[in-house]
């Protein structure tokens, strides 16, 4: 690069021999004295050396020589001075090439070297070269680097040590040498050569911006060196980094040209320190929606805290991080925070403890548990001040007063911190939990968080948690769930891979293997597709606890595709404030369709399908299970339906809108339909036969309703004469009212087909 020639610049000061009048003896601004007619100046013109050249005597400490006009200097640009002296007479004076920097505003740049490296001297008619080079970069070979702020100078030469001696100079020279330092093939420019210091100390935020701004499509270089920057720093052109950076924690570095992890990482040094500045970014640029990590692993020895690092509490636009490993090393900060505390609960303030103790030490995002509490109950908020804390989810048994014990996992990526936080991305990221985090705290607020196509590997207690309704509209699509308790017995399991609060959730082509539960899910509008969970050991007539806890009584959910195993979903109302049965819906909305469903080696009395009421008078309006095969291996089970009494039964005669059909069983010992047809075979005449439909109802329930009755090759009576009249029906006969009572005008003898339903169809 050559200046004089692409631009067309001037740096060459005139000849001595066009006039001594833009020489001046002072700094070369305007005003000052010049050489013109000095007594100890005097011009040469046919010096033997030189040819033209002017001859100075020293009369003063210093004697200065400048040429009054403006040389200019840009970034980026090098300049080499050279001055041809010799000494004629009286004493050997120094001399050295000096410059005076003046601003936009032609004023001086102080702070500046304005001089260049002395040379003495030592004998008289001896030609000796006086050189330095003036720049924008500290760079070697460099005596005056003047960073941006100088734009021209007024370029000569200096003469020191003792006066009366008398020397020639010839025509000073100003020769571009930008081309020494940056080659014109180079596709970079350097920050150095914009004032960059790069000793971690100078801020050099000014000479980066200088640099990018020169760079115009080219790439910017940060060389070897740490380079503080006081301030926001965005980079319009792509960077490399060979130095990094250093910026306080509340500043952020913008890479529009080059937005990945590795990049960040090479920025700073550091992958840990590279990932939170990547994410500062990716809250506080509109540039880019996806954080690339290209396929970086990044070791975290702490939670990372998503909101406090975007500066953040709310935020709806689309952002993504994707593609890498976050891998969870051993470490305390890891360690689960437990807190006992006393605290009341009102069914009239139903997401709210009140008189809480020892409030301050709840961490936000705890656990709750106690007497009355549904599972995966969290703490959403607290205010200290009016010691209280407010929950995700009622408490179904927990009036009064009472001691609650709060525990506090911690997460590898933890966005807890934002109130509300919408349409949020992990994509293609390997959650490396190790057994000594959790794995991901979904926002406090805040819809459609979608996580796909990744891996939860050993979580140490939760792998998706949300802890309010950040959880609303969740996606969560082809992941794979790796519990860390794959060795231990189905019912000591204690990890969870996810829990929801929200509504319409869609839950699809997961893999989820041996947590305690898949989940549990609060809210209704849920879709279950194509995933596959199994929670299976190596226990001989094992125990088995719930894959999908459903904690809603109207669910409006299809659960469809998927294979469960060694595994049951259980329908409750355990987050309901008040759970006995009032003005209110009861268990509906639910269907249960095309199913795998598979247990092995498991005790006899296991379940695949459980309804669990923890309040009074519940009952089932709008249940469809239909198209599913289940299959018991190593060992019968009695049957797949259930209803868990603990708290509760659910009132059968209130059953409607029931329907359990097409489903296969293998290894049951009792299958299930609704309707159900029977073949009723009475040998011996009777005017009463007791047809009972024992076993064959859902959940052991009554025989409600006949459906219909056929005679088959008609029915005789003692005199073995065909009886053509029909019977009458009596439903709900039998102490479990799980007969029909069919009722001839005669007694009769023969074969009947009769359907029966457990419920009112409508």
């Amino acid at each position: 690069m050559n200046k004089a020639i692409t631009d067309g610049l001037v740096f060459m000061p005139p000849k001595f021999a066009a006039g001594l009048d833009v020489w001046s003896s002072e700094d070369g601004t305007p005003g000052s004295a010049t050489y013109d007619g000095a007594a100890n100046a005097a011009l040469v013109s046919a010096d033997q050396d030189f040819g033209g050249c002017l001859e100075l005597a020293k009369t003063q400490a210093t004697q200065k020589l400048r040429h009054m006009g403006q040389t200019p200097i840009l970034p980026g640009c090098y300049l080499r001075v050279t001055a041809r002296v010799k000494a004629i007479s009286g004493n050997l004076p120094d001399l050295r090439i000096a410059a005076w920097a003046g601003d936009g505003s032609e004023l001086h740049v102080a702070g500046l070297t304005e001089t260049g490296p002395a040379t003495t001297l030592t004998a008289y008619g001896q030609v000796e070269t006086i050189t330095a080079i003036i720049g924008s970069g500290t760079r070697t070979g460099v005596d005056m680097p003047w960073g941006t702020v100088p734009v021209y100078a007024h370029i000569g030469l200096d003469m020191s040590g003792p006066n009366g001696g008398v020397v020639r100079i010839d025509d000073i020279e100003i020769e571009d040498v930008t081309s020494a330092f940056i080659r014109d093939m180079m596709d970079w420019v350097d920050v150095r050569d914009y004032g960059a210091m790069g000793d971690g100390v100078t801020d050099d935020r000014a000479a980066f911006e200088a640099a990018d701004t020169a760079a115009n499509g080219r790439v910017v270089l940060v060389p070897g060196g740490s380079y503080y920057l006081g301030d926001h720093m965005t980079f319009e052109n792509e960077v490399r980094f060979q130095g990094t950076l250093v910026m306080p924690a509340d500043k952020r570095l913008s890479l529009t040209r080059n937005f990945d992890l590795p990049s960040y990482i090479d920025a700073f040094g550091d992958e840990l320190e590279g990932f939170k500045r990547a994410i500062a970014a990716l809250f506080n640029y509109s540039d880019h929606d996806s954080l690339d990590m290209k396929g970086r692993r990044v070791e975290i020895d702490a939670p990372i805290d998503v909101a406090a690092i975007a500066g953040k509490d709310s935020y709806s636009t689309r952002r993504v991080i994707r593609n890498g490993q976050i891998s969870a090393v051993a470490s305390a900060n890891f360690d689960t925070d437990t807190v006992t505390s006393q605290a009341t609960y009102s069914t009239t303030n139903k997401f709210t403890l009140t008189g809480v103790t020892n409030v301050a030490n709840i961490a936000v995002g705890s656990l709750v548990t106690g007497l009355g509490v549904g599972r995966e109950v969290y703490v959403r908020a607290k205010n200290v001040s009016a010691g209280t804390l407010t929950l995700s989810a009622p408490l179904f048994d927990a009036p009064g007063t009472q001691i609650y014990t709060f525990h506090r996992f911690k997460y590898m990526l933890d966005f807890s911190g934002f109130q509300s936080l919408g349409r949020f991305v992990i994509s293609d990221v390997d959650l490396q939990c190790q057994g000594n985090a959790s794995g991901v705290m979904l926002p406090t607020g805040g819809l459609i968080f979608h996580v796909r196509d990744c891996f939860f590997t050993a979580p140490k207690d939760r792998g998706l948690t949300s802890i309010g309704d950040g959880c609303q509209g969740l996606l969560v699509d082809r992941c794979q769930f790796l519990s860390n308790e794959q060795p231990m017995a189905s019912q000591d399991r204690t990890t969870i891979a996810m829990n929801v609060n929200g509504n319409d959730t869609k839950i699809r082509d997961n893999r989820v293997v041996r947590f305690a539960h898949f989940g549990v899910w609060g809210g209704s509008g849920h879709m279950f597709l194509g995933n596959h969970f199994f929670q299976g050991d190596n226990e001989q007539s094992g125990l088995r606890q719930a894959g999908i806890v459903l904690t809603t009584t109207n669910v409006k959910t299809t659960f469809t595709g998927n294979y469960v195993d060694n595994c049951f979903i259980e329908w409750t109302n355990e987050h309901d404030e008040d759970p006995d049965h009032n003005a209110e819906l009861s268990f509906g909305g639910l269907t249960v369709s095309d199913n795998i469903f598979t247990a092995i080696d498991v005790v006899p009395w296991f379940k695949f399908f459980v309804v669990k009421p923890v309040g009074v008078g519940h009952f089932i309006h709008g249940l469809n299970i239909s198209g599913n095969t289940f299959k018991a291996v190593g060992g019968n089970i009695d049957r797949v339906d259930f209803v868990d009494t603990t708290y509760a039964d659910l009132d059968m005669s209130r059953m409607r809108n029931v329907t359990v059909r097409a489903n296969t069983f293998n290894g049951i010992g009792q299958i299930i339909a609704n309707p159900v047809m029977l073949q009723f075979d009475e040998a011996t005449p009777a005017a009463t036969w007791v047809c009972s439909f024992a076993g064959f109802l859902p959940f052991g329930g009554r025989v409600r309703n006949m459906a219909s009755v056929t005679v088959e090759n008609g029915v005789q009576n003692v005199a073995l004469q065909v009886v053509a009249a029909m019977p009458y029906a009596k439903v709900e006969q039998g102490g479990n009212k799980d007969e029909i009572h069919l009722v001839w005008p005669e007694p009769v003898s023969g074969r009947v087909q009769m359907t029966a339903r457990v419920d009112n169809p409508v």
